[in-house]
């Protein structure tokens, strides 16, 4: 698995979407400038103020440098001109994926107009110094960046689930890379599939062990992609608690080419007509999968208002549902 690097301006969110980011993919965080001040024992500005800015640059290149001896995947929140630097771009490269927060200069300044820690900010005219340090550094956002998000119009769910998105995505991608011609002879198709999981799933390991095993989310993730390498498909796993943003997904697979979908809802089974009636627009094979066996639990588990518009439903499998979910769907395409 890969880092997931997020860049962009002061102000950007890079810090508070860092550590939900880090919940939601169950990495730990690692933020550049906390770093620096904790080996130095003084905080940003009073670098800059002592040493200077080329100082300070110097101190983020040798702490992404140390960086790449870490074995572990993190999300890692840098500092706003770290990128600036074209060493640092490279480094950055080599140790993930490069997310770029790309903002206007009109939300820095709103987010950071009272903020006195700033040391580029201080003095007359700071929209001014926004506005035109933006335009400086954003050549260097954008060439260093795997993937570029616009944030101003976006609430920190919404940002995360595209980052989320993008990363499994091309988490899945890299391995079929890896696996080049060893499995050309053992794969069985090529198609491209969705898996998508409702609230509460990640917590898996978690929540309710005796129902739903110690096994973690993690585990989930390695078991469905080691079946991509095994069949040489393309599986995105797709994971929220929201049920809005699992709407927006089942439409998307409407139009970025998915082949199949296995869902679990969650308790959204019991009653999201809304989801129902996403999947019932989208005509390729589905199945629906509870890890537990929803016969034999409370009443309201045994009602599914989803069912009835996929192709069969899977119970009571453990984890290993989710295999024969897809097993399901590869077999359709054989018939």
């Amino acid at each position: 698995m890969e880092n997931v690097i997020l860049t962009g301006f002061m102000g950007c969110g890079k810090s508070s979407l860092g550590i939900k980011l880090s919940y939601r993919l169950k990495m730990p965080l690692l933020d550049t400038d906390k770093m620096i001040e904790k080996k130095q024992g003084c905080t940003i500005s009073e670098l800059f103020k002592k040493y200077g800015e080329e100082y300070f640059r110097n101190l983020e290149t040798e702490c992404i440098k140390d960086m790449q001896k870490q074995k572990s995947a993190y999300v890692i929140s840098v500092g706003g001109g770290l990128p600036v630097k074209e060493e640092n771009r490279a480094l950055l490269k080599k140790l993930g994926m490069v997310v770029y927060l790309r903002v206007r200069p009109e939300t820095v300044y709103a987010r950071l107009k009272d903020d006195t820690t700033r040391p580029l900010l201080q003095g007359e005219n700071p929209q001014e110094k926004i506005r035109n340090l933006m335009q400086e550094r954003e050549k260097f956002y954008e060439s260093g960046a795997d993937f570029i998000l616009d944030v101003d119009d976006l609430d920190t769910e919404q940002i995360m689930q595209k980052i989320v998105r993008h990363y499994w995505k091309r988490q899945n991608s890299n391995e079929h890379k890896k696996q080049g011609e060893h499995t050309k002879g053992n794969r069985e198709t090529n198609m491209k599939l969705l898996v998508i999981n409702g609230p509460n799933i990640n917590f898996l390991g978690i929540r309710e062990k005796s129902v739903y095993g110690k096994e973690d989310y993690n585990f989930l993730l390695n078991m469905i992609a080691k079946k991509g390498e095994e069949t040489g498909c393309q599986i995105e796993v797709f994971q929220s608690n929201h049920e809005g943003a699992i709407i927006d997904r089942i439409q998307d697979s409407y139009f970025d080419g998915t082949e199949g979908i296995v869902i679990n809802p969650g308790a959204y089974t019991h009653y999201s007509y809304a989801i129902r009636d996403a999947l019932a627009s989208i005509t390729v094979p589905k199945v629906e999968i509870h890890i537990s066996d929803i016969t034999k639990r409370e009443d309201f588990r045994k009602v599914s208002v989803t069912k009835e518009v996929c192709d069969t439903q899977i119970f009571g499998q453990g984890l290993q549902g989710y295999l024969m979910a897809i097993d399901y769907i590869l077999g359709t395409k054989k018939q």
